[in-house]
């Protein structure tokens, strides 16, 4: 009985095609509350307001001293909300589960997230400039315009969005359930956790979360340019495996660049002539060996080698064809001829 895992899968009917989601109106609604939410969070940072004065008193109660225990598991965790490692992770899972519903889908999703994640974020962090918690320069300020690259939060946006795909692309309401509470713990966690260690403010976490749920809320509108994608790539692999099985079924050339000699029909051959293979330029070729012969040989011209005897059919007895014969003369008549050479008269009868 055979075990391999590889062996049974292949044996598996492919799954039915599954519907990506589509742009509902709960949906919109969700991204329009989550953007207002976000902008109102950049609107109370740059004028600040009472958010950077709640951002200054988490950071001065210093959390990594109050609770220095939870710092060595802490430190560790955090590397969930990082790019890398978790895109890595991630990745892997969702190529597992391309090869098994026979679709590109949930990578090319992966990676359209991941592109909309470095773009959006990347895009704010360098433009408002925000510095840390530890390069703070003055108590109460907003520290923005710094020079600094820490609003929203990397790490806390990464995981809504990492971890967030895995419930996006469940196929069954109840997975769907399941994994929605999971990525929500995660980057839970990982936003409070960056506020513990003090690399983020309190704001940096919130506006993390509300940038990320918005990639995924905004993933919908993205889905019919996957699919083309998708659909692009799937006609690339078969113009490549067509142009392999073309280049296959191509003869291939003659060994040497020899010409390949040609025979011509042998037909009634008259007194003295024979039958020379000869190339497709005309050139006689010499017999066993292909090559063409040094002048042009005429048939029954040159030499006793190259002279094939003809047989007449009319003859009754006629030496079989390749039977050794004796040369005939040229000053003998036609070999069909009735009437052979006169009888040598006998000396001494």
């Amino acid at each position: 009985m055979r075990t391999d895992i590889f062996a049974r899968l292949d044996r598996e009917p492919e799954p039915p095609k599954i519907e990506a989601p589509r742009m509902s109106r709960h949906r919109a609604a969700l991204f329009g509350g989550t953007l207002a939410f976000y902008l109102a969070i950049v609107f109370a940072v740059l004028v600040t307001s009472w958010l950077v004065a709640l951002d200054w008193k988490v950071m001065l109660f210093r959390p990594y001293q109050q609770w220095p225990e939870l710092h060595a598991f802490l430190d560790y965790y955090v590397v969930l909300g990082q790019r890398g490692p978790t895109a890595v992770m991630v990745a892997c899972w969702l190529g597992w589960r391309s090869w098994r519903q026979h679709t590109l889908r949930p990578l090319l999703v992966l990676g359209t997230a991941l592109l909309l994640l470095n773009v959006t974020v990347g895009a704010v962090k360098l433009g408002l400039g925000r510095l840390g918690p530890h390069y703070a320069t003055q108590i109460g300020s907003a520290e923005m315009f710094a020079g600094g690259d820490i609003f929203p939060s990397g790490h806390t946006a990464n995981a809504v969005v990492t971890w967030g795909i895995l419930a996006y692309l469940a196929t069954t309401p109840r997975a769907r359930r399941y994994l929605s509470a999971v990525s929500a713990t995660v980057s839970l966690g990982v936003g409070l956790t960056t506020v513990y260690i003090g690399t983020h403010w309190l704001s940096d976490v919130l506006l993390g979360w509300a940038a990320g749920l918005l990639i995924l809320l905004a993933l919908p509108w993205f889905e019919p340019l996957i699919a083309r994608t998708e659909s692009w790539i799937f006609d690339l692999r078969e113009q490549w495996r067509e142009h392999r099985r073309a280049g296959r079924a191509a003869p291939a050339p003659a060994a040497g660049g020899t010409p390949e000699p040609v025979l011509l029909p042998q037909s009634i051959a008259t007194e003295g002539a024979a039958v020379t293979p000869v190339t497709a330029e005309g050139a006689a070729v010499t017999p066993g060996t292909g090559a063409p012969a040094a002048g042009h040989l005429a048939a029954g011209v040159r030499g006793r080698a190259h002279h094939v005897p003809t047989v007449c059919p009319e003859r009754p007895g006629a030496a079989p064809t390749g039977a050794r014969r004796p040369p005939s003369h040229p000053d003998h008549g036609p070999c069909c001829s009735t009437t052979g050479p006169a009888a040598r008269p006998m000396t001494g009868g």
